[in-house]
């Protein structure tokens, strides 16, 4: 028994993980629901592992982070991954258009008129920005809101630099005079507050470094919660939904390939080394289809990125940040669905139609970040704008689980896409700055 844990302890993560995605699929099939409960609290383990990880990473990643770069950096790199979500979600809504326009699923089926769904109510974008500034953040720790982690270490972060800095450009300029006296009463003062500031970022350096420890120790169990979520979804599932449904589910999954397809020629042209990036990214996009969820996935994600070597101090904000509003699946899942839905009600989706989809698709992805049952929101709020009938929503629930698993890797997939992307076009700047500087 010893050497046989040994053995699982020393095979690769991503090994076990695929291992555990095909006992899975093979014990939901033959186990039936049976099984599937047997397994469940090993799922929930570990979907409350990851969980329990996510505050702590994300607060004290971003901080560090934040503190390894320069403010103008920041907000040049923010503006990026900004308009890389918006310009990426769009194009995942047009990816998924035109393959389902070329391939039709939907049709022959006719709508059942008796079929209901419980929709969650949407949101809206406004109040979706209004979260990212928590009233309480003790609640924001809490819940979790991802949104409203990221602004509180964004915000105590920058200060926390701000009076670092002030301290060390005190410290220079006391050595530069040769007499620390000379100091004016104001100043001693900034000095005190950037020598405790040195302090509390050495102590928030060591949290995080024994928060990625834990993280390290919960990674040796993600196989064994992968194979009990999977075990659970295909039993419930079954192969008489994934049958009925199959050719919205094939259609789903082959402009999700398309679309991954998209990255790779984007992070070739940035120079990015696709074997590199996906022999670490292979991981979270294991998870997060088992798992269903970006947000869960956020640590092994994280891990990924410091393993691709890419700026803390962009992949502490860029990551947990498309977690919570960058859905590139979750647009493909739209446009796909917008599709379905107009051949079984009989009614041809014309070109403005299509753009309208574009349009209000782009803006829900990113106005439902963090609601419960977030696919069907998006759908429905879609199908109300457009004229499509709500009642296909029913149909679509039924293979809920199926197509949020792939949509769910390729957002994750995304995320670190992006962030790698960023990271070459910050290093290129850095090259031509340097080009450009005096030689003495």
């Amino acid at each position: 028994m010893k050497s046989l844990f040994r053995a699982y302890l020393d095979a690769s993560l991503i090994l076990r993980v695929t291992i555990a995605l095909v006992l899975g699929l093979v014990a939901g099939l033959l186990g039936g629901e049976t099984l599937a409960a047997w397994v469940a609290p090993l799922g929930d383990l570990l979907l409350r592992l990851l969980k329990f990880l996510i505050v702590p990473i994300v607060l004290f990643t971003l901080i560090v982070g934040i503190n390894q770069a320069e403010l103008g950096r920041l907000g040049r790199m923010g503006g990026k991954v900004f308009a890389y979500y918006v310009v990426t979600s769009a194009l995942a809504i047009v990816v998924g258009l035109v393959v389902a326009s070329l391939l039709s699923p939907g049709s022959g089926m006719t709508l059942d008129d008796s079929a209901s769904v419980s929709v969650p109510e949407n949101p809206g974008i406004v109040s979706v920005l209004l979260s990212i500034v928590p009233s309480n953040i003790v609640a924001a720790l809490a819940e979790p809101n991802l949104l409203g982690i990221i602004f509180t270490a964004f915000v105590f972060g920058i200060a926390l630099l701000k009076l670092r800095q002030r301290g060390a450009a005190l410290k220079d300029a006391a050595q530069a005079d040769g007499d620390a006296h000379s100091e004016a009463k104001p100043q001693s003062d900034d000095k005190t507050q950037g020598e405790l500031a040195e302090k509390l970022y050495g102590v928030i350096e060591g949290l995080n470094a024994v928060t990625m420890k834990v993280m390290a120790g919960v990674l040796q169990f993600v196989p064994i919660g992968v194979f009990a979520i999977v075990t659970g979804t295909v039993a419930k599932q079954g192969l008489g939904t994934i049958l009925s449904l199959g050719n919205m589910v094939l259609v789903l999954y082959l402009a999700l390939a398309v679309h991954l397809l998209l990255y790779c020629v984007l992070m070739k042209g940035f120079g990015v080394r696709l074997g590199a990036f996906f022999r670490e990214a292979r991981t979270p996009m294991a998870t997060a289809f088992a798992t269903q969820s970006s947000s869960g996935t956020l640590p092994l994600t994280l891990n990924a990125a410091q393993r691709l070597g890419l700026p803390r101090s962009l992949y502490a904000f860029s990551l947990p940040l498309g977690a919570t509003v960058n859905m590139d699946g979750a647009a493909i899942r739209i446009a796909i669905s917008a599709v379905f839905a107009a051949n079984v009600a009989g009614i041809p989706l014309d070109l403005t139609s299509m753009l309208e989809i574009v349009l209000i698709g782009t803006l829900t992805s990113i106005g439902t970040a963090g609601v419960p049952g977030a696919g069907i929101v998006m759908i429905a709020t879609v199908f109300a704008q457009v004229g499509l009938p709500i009642e296909t929503v029913a149909l679509l629930t039924s293979i809920d689980a199926l197509v949020g698993m792939g949509c769910t890797a390729l957002n994750v997939t995304g995320d670190l896409t992006g962030s790698a992307i960023i990271a070459r076009s910050e290093a290129r700047a850095g090259e031509v700055s340097a080009a450009r500087e005096p030689t003495a």
